[in-house]
């Protein structure tokens, strides 16, 4: 079914212990819709500055991005983003952050992807991702990101987002901040009540935990030995998700269970490089064997 995608396009910079990474593609919509790529067609909407390197579109390219929704806007700039990791590799700090374009009204939605069934808002200020909502009345699974930035300065408007999706996907710290619970199961089933379906928790190196209305579950993450770059791993693990949701038209928790190892499948690629260049180098072939390796590594 057609999954279309709305977020933050940007222009990065990383620095890590392993290395540094100057200007190169980044952004939560990127990475989403590169990981969703490998189960069917992605529509992405968003704007981009006019100073948006042209050879980031091969990337767009690679992965068969639907870019009918993407605006090069005169007089603008992209959204650029700074930060350095910890030697963890789990925490990092924010250096710089402009968003740019990002503060701007989102381009029109192409009539071509009216259709569109499955909807991620991926992380954006909530008002933006509520206008992608309102063209699609007819949705069958809307799911929302989000982050520290907008539960700090837009809560009001997040709350109202929640009572119209059907999921919400945010990390450990992110849900602790928004509903003052004093743990992740308790804050899932607080923001359950605030009227998603489900919400998945992102856990970093320790898996992701799923509250649904139908039940719970957790999920470890895969052991990867050579971490590069942790950016964007949130984002292809909601990619992955929602790409094998669409593909299998399929919303259960026993389906969604499935499409959260997927996306977590992809996001273990995806930390073994800067950027989206591991991504751009493996196949769906790739990630069926390390996803039976992972499948295999839960049997009891």
């Amino acid at each position: 079914m057609p999954l279309i995608v709305t977020g933050s396009i940007g222009i990065d910079s990383v620095h890590a212990p392993t290395g540094t990474a100057t200007d190169v593609l980044g952004g939560s919509s990127i990475y989403f819709a590169a990981a969703a790529s490998f189960f069917g067609p992605v529509r992405l909407v968003g704007a981009v500055g006019e100073d948006f390197p042209d050879h980031f579109l091969e990337t767009f390219n690679h992965f068969a991005v639907d870019l009918e929704g993407l605006e090069r806007r005169a007089g603008s700039k992209t959204f650029r983003w700074t930060g350095r990791y910890h030697e963890n590799m789990n925490e990092r700090d924010t250096l710089e952050v402009h968003l740019n374009v990002l503060a701007e009204a989102l381009p029109p939605i192409p009539e071509a992807y009216r259709d569109s069934q499955y909807i991620f808002l991926a992380n954006t200020d909530p008002g933006s991702q509520a206008q992608l909502l309102d063209s699609f009345p007819d949705r069958r699974l809307a799911v929302a990101d989000t982050m520290d930035l907008w539960i700090d300065t837009q809560k009001s408007q997040l709350l109202a987002l929640l009572e119209r999706i059907d999921g919400l996907v945010l990390n450990d710290a992110e849900a602790i901040m928004l509903t003052g619970a004093t743990n992740l199961v308790q804050a899932a089933e607080v923001i359950v009540a605030m009227g998603p379906r489900f919400v998945v928790i992102k856990k970093g190196e320790h898996g992701s935990l799923l509250v649904h209305e139908d039940g719970h579950l957790a999920l470890p993450a895969f052991p990867v030995r050579n971490v590069v770059d942790p950016t964007g791993a949130g984002d292809s693990f909601a990619g992955g998700m929602m790409g094998y949701l669409a593909a299998a038209d399929d919303i259960s928790i026993r389906t969604l269970r499935t499409a959260m190892a997927y996306g977590t499948i992809i996001a273990s690629f995806n930390i073994e490089s800067f950027s989206l260049d591991r991504m751009k180098q493996i196949t769906r072939d790739d990630l069926d064997r390390r996803f039976e390796g992972f499948r295999a590594m839960l049997e009891l």
